[in-house]
């Protein structure tokens, strides 16, 4: 039996995976993101990009949870087949790979955000990423050629300095939307929700750099059923500690008279982290401090770090890397291009920051101390003080 199905699913496979025809599938679910490959570890493989619903997709091959699809000639990619419904499919293949056009873009602002809206014939995927010195950012439209002739911009901008495109590759197109301030302050792509149109909203830099003007959230990390790390002398739990020091955090803003603080979670709660992305999308913060507590595999690794998944994020993390030496801990280190869910989405600065290690024993000592915990609580404000200080 076990020989007869082997031999049925590679028969099955060489069909569905055939030269002459392509299996398309469109994304469905919340957040579906695709990967760069097959690569795992405890944070998941290395994402590449969160997309829209309704995409269609070039589905080449199978591995285990994972399709393999086609985003351009020189491209792929791996997503979950949780996030596809496979349509069926495209037989005859006559048309060349880059058969799908641009048209018109209109870059112009509301009350609140600027945007780019790039006209395309067919919902395709993309891949977005910070450039720095200037500060711009850049989309990938994979499968997609330009018959574009013109960019509307309109003086109704506010961060959008300039806006361009290049044909990178025949089947990819990049545009890039040049920003006034170096500070990256967050940008989402979506499809109009009855149209091909994709948009760029991208958010302004605050009018006023006054901390109690802005809107923060934190996140105390793990919780509920996630109990984290473990202390290595008092086996207390990471999702404790971390909820303790996030409760410090919010009073030492609130004392400083920020009104606006969101916090994921307020008890011990089991939260996933797909729920804890809708919630702090719904809430739309200027920033977000996530706050963790390490572990290693020897207890000699002790120190704090802060850590980023997008360049344009970086300064806020480097700011409070800084601050929180100063409470006599050894430096791990400021960590970027960090695989953590709630460091994926673009839409807000964001920093997770690793007090210190539980796994080590003078590091769980002070973790243990209400006195280190308010004094934590101040330093992560004062770095955010310190990175505000810094784009006036």
């Amino acid at each position: 039996m076990r020989f007869v199905f082997s031999v049925f699913l590679m028969i099955n496979t060489s069909y569905l995976f055939s030269q002459d025809s392509i299996l398309l599938a469109k994304t469905t679910g919340k957040l579906p993101f695709l990967e760069y490959g097959i690569g795992d570890d405890r944070l998941g493989g290395a994402k590449m990009t969160y997309l829209d619903s309704d995409i269609v997709l070039k589905v080449v091959d199978s591995f285990k949870t994972d399709y393999k699809v086609q985003l351009s000639k020189y491209h792929s990619g791996y997503i979950a087949k949780d996030n596809v419904v496979l349509l069926g499919k495209l037989r005859n293949i006559s048309q060349p790979h880059n058969s799908h056009l641009s048209s018109s873009f209109r870059v112009y602002g509301d009350t609140a955000f600027d945007y780019v809206t790039i006209n395309l014939d067919q919902r395709m995927p993309y891949h977005s990423f910070h450039m720095i010195a200037p500060s711009r950012i850049a989309v990938d439209i994979f499968g997609v050629t330009s018959n574009t002739n013109w960019i509307i911009q309109q003086s109704s901008v506010k961060e959008i300095r300039n806006t361009w495109y290049e044909q990178v590759e025949d089947d990819v197109l990049r545009v890039f939307i040049e920003l006034k301030h170096q500070q990256q302050w967050g940008h989402s792509i979506s499809y109009d929700s009855a149209a091909t149109r994709l948009i760029v909203r991208v958010r302004r830099q605050p009018p006023v750099l006054d901390i109690r003007k802005l809107k923060i959230a934190v996140d105390a990390g793990h919780g509920g059923e996630n109990a984290g790390a473990s202390g290595v002398v008092s086996k207390v739990l990471e999702k404790e500690y971390t909820l303790i020091i996030a409760k410090e955090l919010e009073k030492t803003l609130r004392r400083a008279g920020v009104k606006n603080v969101f916090m994921t979670r307020t008890r011990d709660t089991s939260l996933s982290m797909p729920e804890r992305i809708e919630m702090l999308k719904a809430y739309n913060p200027d920033f977000l401090i996530s706050v963790h507590l390490n572990s290693a595999g020897f207890d000699t690794v002790q120190g704090v770090s802060t850590y980023y998944r997008y360049i344009g994020f970086r300064p806020l993390s480097v700011s409070i890397l800084n601050q929180m030496l100063k409470l006599g801990l050894k430096e791990y280190g400021n960590v970027g291009n960090f695989n953590f869910a709630l460091s994926g989405p673009t839409d807000y600065p964001n920093c997770l920051v690793e007090v210190a290690f539980l796994s080590n024993e003078k590091d769980e000592k002070k973790i243990l101390s209400p006195r280190f915990q308010r004094a934590v609580a101040q330093r992560i404000y004062l770095g955010i003080v310190d990175w505000l200080k810094s784009l006036r």
